[in-house]
């Protein structure tokens, strides 16, 4: 079936200019998620048609997709709002494409292109077939070895990344991706929307200003805003420790009293929460969730000589 094309138009709901063939006069962010391709439409943008939905978040929807030109399945993440997102918006959109372009390993989720179609920024990745791993632990704690084998692979992606100079500044379980396979399947890190190159200023990285998931925030981010290598350390161990416990380092009813508990607390011991987990592993954990002292993100100023 060849897709309808229609005018171009703007969407009802966020006033973004519509792809080409987007029904009901909503763009791809503002379609609800249970009103999918039904077959009978197709929704058209630039060389992909867009399937049905398969997952969306604050900075997008993702699509299952088909690029006419090669004839192969893939995922497309469009950005809310289209040619009216901020500024900041379609920064962070870019750079997702921008850092991930430097980017090829067995355990990253990869970017193929970036484009602009009808006034809609988006990004053309391979299709995984699997779930995030915040789906898979809903709550509970993973076997050990399990959670072991997977972060060893997260691991060794997020080093890859900093191996090309890139820092992530957003681990969390619900940003990797578990592909379906033998023995618990494999994980693939994805979302590099607030990754930056090390060394580089942005505009939207700039010191003092916090970015990330509370939750899974270091310490020097959350009080400073500053980020380093040893900061996605403390990713990784953030989501080991919700891996073998079933619930992130801290956890409270409000942002400001998770960011309160990430300055200022020491998590609890995850053998404190299931007595099973190797010590060892436990170690490890701790270990990369060590906060770093204030001197080593802020050196104190050089003494003059008068």
């Amino acid at each position: 079936m060849s897709p309808t094309v229609l005018p171009p138009s703007r969407c009802e709901i966020c006033g973004a200019r519509l792809p080409v063939g987007t029904p009901a006069g909503l763009c791809p962010f503002c379609v609800p998620e249970e009103d999918g391709a039904d077959g009978a439409t197709l929704r058209l943008l630039g060389d992909y048609e867009l399937l049905e939905e398969i997952g969306r978040g604050g900075m997008g929807v993702v699509w299952r997709a088909r690029q006419l030109t090669l004839q192969r399945f893939v995922a497309v993440k469009t950005l809310p709002g289209g040619d009216l997102a901020s500024a900041e918006a379609r920064a962070r959109f870019r750079n997702e494409a921008l850092v991930t372009a430097r980017l090829k390993h067995p355990n990253l989720v990869t970017v193929h292109e970036v484009g602009d179609a009808d006034g809609v920024p988006f990004l053309v990745m391979e299709i995984v077939d699997g779930r995030p791993m915040s789906e898979v632990i809903a709550g509970q704690p993973l076997a050990p070895r399990l959670a072991a084998r997977w972060l060893q692979d997260v691991a060794l992606a997020v080093q890859h990344a900093h191996e090309n100079a890139v820092l992530h500044r957003d681990l969390k379980p619900s940003n990797i991706l578990i592909e379906t396979g033998e023995d618990g399947g494999r994980p693939r890190v994805m979302d590099f929307g607030l990754a930056k190159l090390a060394g580089v200023e942005s505009s939207f990285t700039r010191t003092g200003s916090a970015v990330g998931s509370p939750a899974y925030m270091p310490p020097e981010q959350a009080r400073y805003g500053e980020y380093t290598v040893r900061s996605d350390v403390y990713g990784l161990g953030a989501v080991l420790y919700t891996a073998l416990t079933g619930r992130p380092p801290f956890q409270g009813e409000s942002v400001a009293t998770v960011l309160a508990q990430v300055d200022s607390d020491e998590p609890l011991a995850p053998r404190r929460l299931h007595a099973s987990i190797p010590i060892d592993l436990e170690t490890i954990c701790l270990k990369c969730l060590e906060r770093i002292h204030p001197a080593a993100t802020n050196p104190p100023a050089p003494s003059r000589t008068t």
